[in-house]
């Protein structure tokens, strides 16, 4: 890197290079906790039960399940159960808001460029339909939505801002909504993004580059499917809590098939899958109890923690048309 490239970056307030002496993180959560957890794929209410039943068996503290077959995917009465057992728990429940390019007659996203293109809202007609999730999820209480369309951000920070969302509907972006360094993850935060979960397979140094220029919490998946690249971080638990605190600790499972869009043909498989994600999450925990040193002093929120966008299910502010 050349000096005028260094001092370019460095007056727009970026890193010029990875922070490679891997500095501890200044920011918690509203409530002064360092770390949460994070169940992804839990698809439908009966998914959610088996999470809630195992977490309390475990003494696994989840506080936000997410979901990722798409709001559309969901019966009204299914919504209302995925509010009504978020908001009984205090556990955040982030729901999908699709369709996208992938799942649509697009020749690209089945090509071998796929992967670049299937992620995104694909004409306006898909940036409506998106966007019908996202107003549909909050007149059911739901409170938080993952996005991984650019474009549909913004439009979500916009009309949030004018008060046609709801003011405390959360933003979770994507994995598949690529922020692989600073300047994009400042990019999404300033488009409203309240949490962004990093590509899998950033390294530490990278990772503190990122936290170095957003405050906001990263999702972070410390056990990836395998079509995310199918590893496993759970070593390094300790330095991921102290270089990106805040930090949700996501546990999926190598091994597993994309079971996107989910369904009761697959509840078996469905609730066999929510339930190893809670023990790996335990596994992740022990390890990091088991080390030394000041990641004792570390703290992890509990259900109902602030800033956790739960569910509400009385006096729904719906948008506004």
């Amino acid at each position: 890197m050349t000096e005028r490239t260094a001092k370019a970056l460095e007056t727009l307030g970026l890193p010029a290079a990875d922070l490679h002496g891997l500095p501890d993180s200044p920011h918690a959560f509203p409530d002064g906790a360092h770390y949460r957890v994070e169940i992804p794929s839990t698809e439908g209410p009966v998914a959610l039960a088996a999470v809630l039943e195992e977490s309390e068996r475990l003494d696994v503290a989840v506080t936000r399940i997410s979901q990722g077959s798409g709001v559309f995917m969901c019966t009204d009465a299914e919504l209302d159960e995925l509010a009504r057992m978020g908001a009984h728990s205090g556990v955040e429940v982030s729901l999908f808001a699709r369709p996208n390019a992938g799942w649509s007659a697009s020749a690209m996203a089945r090509s071998p460029v796929g992967p670049l293109i299937a992620p995104v809202a694909h004409g306006a007609d898909q940036l409506a339909a998106v966007m019908d999730d996202v107003f549909r999820a909050a007149d059911h209480g739901i409170r938080s939505v993952l996005i991984e369309d650019i474009g549909v951000l913004s439009v979500f920070g916009e009309l949030r801002r004018a008060g046609r969302l709801p003011a405390d509907m959360q933003a979770k972006v994507s994995v598949m909504l690529p922020v692989a360094n600073p300047a994009a993850a400042r990019v999404v935060a300033g488009l409203g993004a309240n949490t962004i979960n990093l590509p899998t397979d950033l390294t530490l140094a990278e990772i503190a580059a990122i936290r170095a220029v957003v405050d906001v919490p990263l999702d972070i998946y410390v056990e990836c499917p395998d079509n995310l690249g199918g590893f496993m971080r759970y070593h390094e638990i300790p330095e991921l809590i102290r270089v990106a605190a805040p930090v949700y600790l996501k546990f999926g499972l190598r091994g597993t098939t994309d079971p996107y869009p989910a369904g009761s043909h697959l509840t078996m498989q469905l609730v066999a899958f929510a339930r190893e994600r809670v023990r790996r999450a335990r596994l992740g925990l022990d390890l990091l109890g088991r080390s030394s040193g000041a990641h004792q002093t570390w703290r992890t929120s509990r259900p109902g923690a602030p800033g956790l966008a739960v569910p509400i299910t009385a006096g729904i502010a719906t948008a506004t048309a």
